[in-house]
């Protein structure tokens, strides 16, 4: 008998951290979601470690930052092993290093359960049928075939994404040169490596992340890939370990252990039709600087506001163009600068004149500026049309605020919501009266810096218009006629 067909707005596959922080965002908009992962349970495995200064910015946002409980930030980072200072940049945060990606998926997963979204474990993707009004899928789970009609489906199911396959996605790309090791340790103390060190034969790094745990990479450069149906066993690990650092470290515990390669792919869109690729389906790479599940998360964050205005029927399908056109080429730089550091990394002593000139070039501000934006995700800015004023399309600041009434908010407070932001920092009527036709989607509010001295408006902005992910989509100076036309683009129709 076949299964019975269930309609469910957006189904989502793929229960990682992209997968987890697009279905919050959707439930925080109101949106009926699935989400399915083959899994029985989560692995425990941590590919990602820490978050990035643009990611601690969103988790801010939507209030998560504190429930990941005490966290130990720095502003140290690197650019292929040479040292970079986030400190250059004007951000409310650095970044993060011993947060454990299992750890992030605990605090969405408890996240999502609080807003009433259940992860539905152990069922496996096995077909889909993509259609102008919706997409049909099929499961295998434990209690038998399932089949679901999507309006949308979302595949944040990883670099061997079935989504992409079953979808026909194209991926073009480099396929890997070298295999290298990652594997969580205990019972072992290692020289701290932490952002990794250039040694004969390749690159090691080490890293104590907490409760007797170490992570090791090792990159051996005359490592080809092979085909594997499992990880490698840890003598293998260990091996490579010592023949580059002279440590014997086969006595440890393996808490978990896994290779990867160099491979650098990009899908050539982000969106066919009504299927869409966020995170690692969409674009694999050399995990350097830790900034691979990071990219993922806001992948998660910039789609998920704009697939629920069109679920909702609060604004046309064509907003989920500015998906792929804003992401990809972020992704696309993601793929260049991995590259980069790939290089710098693990090649030998030929690249050394190379990392010498970088090392005197990042000692000058503007060069450490570029690089630790670019690394950092706080250099974004997508293209939200023609303006004059330096701040659309960017990140929109941290600012501590004084409403109208007295109270104190700040503007990752008011964006706890998942909704759009008019701030008007003039106290104008006329900024209010304009925006009054989108108050079911957008919060407007009046306010003034708590500190003018310390928290003045960005770039002299007396109100801006801020999308729900926290990019800026229009600021004044500038006339009504422009803000309906911000709030028309992004939001939908006025109401």
């Amino acid at each position: 008998m076949d299964a019975a067909l269930v309609d469910v707005p957006v189904v989502i596959v793929g229960a990682g951290p992209t997968g987890l922080m697009l279905a919050g965002e959707l439930r925080l908009a109101g949106v009926e979601i699935v989400v399915i992962d083959r899994l029985p349970r989560p692995s425990g495995e941590s590919r990602g470690l820490g978050f990035t200064p643009r990611t601690m910015e969103v988790f801010d946002q939507r209030g998560l930052l504190p429930r990941f409980g005490e966290i130990v930030t720095s502003k140290l980072g690197h650019f292929g092993g040479t040292p970079v200072d986030f400190g250059v940049l004007d951000g409310a945060h650095f970044s993060v290093k011993d947060v454990p990606q299992h750890r992030t998926e605990a605090v969405l997963g408890a996240w999502l359960a609080e807003l009433g979204v259940q992860v539905r474990r152990g069922r496996e993707l096995v077909a889909l049928t993509a259609g102008e009004d919706g997409v049909r899928i099929d499961i295998e789970g434990p209690d038998g075939p399932e089949r679901l009609r999507a309006g949308y489906l979302v595949g944040c199911d990883g670099g061997r994404s079935t989504v992409r396959r079953l979808a026909g996605f194209d991926f073009p790309g480099t396929t890997a040169t070298m295999e290298m090791y990652l594997a969580d340790i205990t019972d072992c103390e290692v020289r701290p490596r932490p952002i990794g060190e250039s040694v004969p034969g390749g690159m090691a790094m080490s890293v104590p992340i907490g409760d007797g745990v170490h992570r090791i990479i090792v990159c051996e450069r005359d490592n080809p890939p092979r085909e594997r149906t499992g990880p490698p066993p840890f003598a293998e690990v260990a091996a490579a370990w010592q023949r580059l650092t002279h440590q014997d470290i086969s006595g440890a515990t393996p808490v978990w252990v896994s290779a990867f390669g160099n491979a650098a792919r990009q899908v050539t869109e982000y969106r066919r039709g009504r299927v869409l690729l966020a995170g690692d389906a969409a674009h694999i790479h050399l995990p350097a600087g830790g900034q691979g599940m990071n990219t993922g998360i806001q992948d998660a964050v910039n789609l998920g506001w704009k697939l629920a205005a069109v679920v909702r029927g609060t604004a046309p399908e064509a907003l989920l163009d500015t998906y792929h056109a804003e992401r990809h080429p972020v992704g696309r730089r993601l793929l260049t600068n991995t590259q980069a550091q790939g290089l710098l990394y693990l090649s030998g002593s030929e690249m050394q004149p190379l990392r010498d000139v970088l090392a005197e070039l990042i000692a000058y501000e503007d060069v450490s500026r570029h690089l630790a934006g670019m690394i950092s995700g706080l250099d974004i800015r997508y293209d939200v049309g023609a303006t004059d004023h330096p701040l659309p399309g960017r990140r929109m600041p941290h600012l501590e605020l004084v409403t109208a009434d007295g109270g104190k908010t700040s503007t990752t407070a008011l964006l706890h919501s998942a909704r759009g932001l008019l701030l008007d920092l003039a106290d104008d009527p006329g900024t209010r009266r304009a925006a009054a036709g989108w108050a079911d989607r957008v919060d407007t509010v009046t306010a003034t810096p708590h500190d003018t001295a310390q928290d003045r408006p960005p770039h002299g902005a007396t109100a801006v218009l801020v999308r729900p992910d926290g990019h800026v989509a229009w600021a004044a100076p500038g006339g009504p006629a422009e803000l309906t036309a911000a709030l028309e683009r992004w939001f939908g129709p006025s109401r």
